[in-house]
């Protein structure tokens, strides 16, 4: 058991709600969009970042996670170190679904830069990158569902190497209306051990 590095802060954000540490944190109206539920939760979090409405859904997705544990930690991410180690189950299938509409029959050809961009999901992890300047190690893997071991073992591999001093993992999953995301924070100081079993749990919280 891996017990000298801890998991200090977790947001779990599904069916319109974001908990933080276990605690709801906001909600609204279950029968929005995820368009009209993601504006909501900009405009709560008092955000300033224009490209935000540029992006696809994942990387709006990622943000706010990012955005709502960093606000709850208090300090700016990017003179942290943090690396980022992201899954998920659909990889960017949603926003492939859209390019290939915009590119099926040669008489309706639109096929847009904007969305072509988002066609692999390890742009949610450059979006983050780029918010809060973030240069250390990161890595977008896809799994059936949420491995909890792999990501111990490689956040805890990956601290221990000295690539970074903080890590930021979880689940960032988004396909047609359906999302879920689940970050948690790896640092020296935590309420939390750092293993599979706590990341489990903490991920059914």
């Amino acid at each position: 058991m891996n017990t000298e590095y801890h998991i200090s802060t977790f947001v779990s954000i599904k069916k319109n709600f974001i908990f933080l540490n276990g605690e709801k944190w906001f909600s609204v109206d279950t029968k929005m969009s995820f368009s009209e539920f993601s504006k909501s939760v900009y405009k709560h979090l008092g955000m300033e970042y224009p490209k935000f409405y540029k992006m696809d859904h994942l990387s709006k997705l990622g943000i706010l996670a990012a955005e709502t544990l960093f606000n709850h930690q208090g300090f700016s991410p990017e003179k942290e170190e943090i690396a980022l180690i992201l899954s998920n189950k659909s990889s960017s299938l949603d926003t492939d679904v859209k390019h290939q509409e915009s590119i099926a029959t040669a008489d309706e050809f639109f096929p847009s830069p904007a969305v072509f961009v988002y066609t692999l999901a390890n742009i949610c992890l450059g979006e983050i990158s780029i918010k809060y300047n973030l240069q250390t190690e990161n890595a977008f893997f896809v799994f059936e569902q949420m491995n909890a071991e792999f990501l111990s073992i490689y956040a805890s591999q990956l601290l221990h190497s000295g690539k970074a001093k903080k890590a930021l993992c979880g689940w960032v999953e988004y396909y047609d209306e359906n999302f879920e995301a689940f970050i948690y924070l790896v640092e020296k100081q935590g309420k939390f051990a750092h293993n599979t079993e706590t990341i489990e749990k903490l991920y059914k919280h």
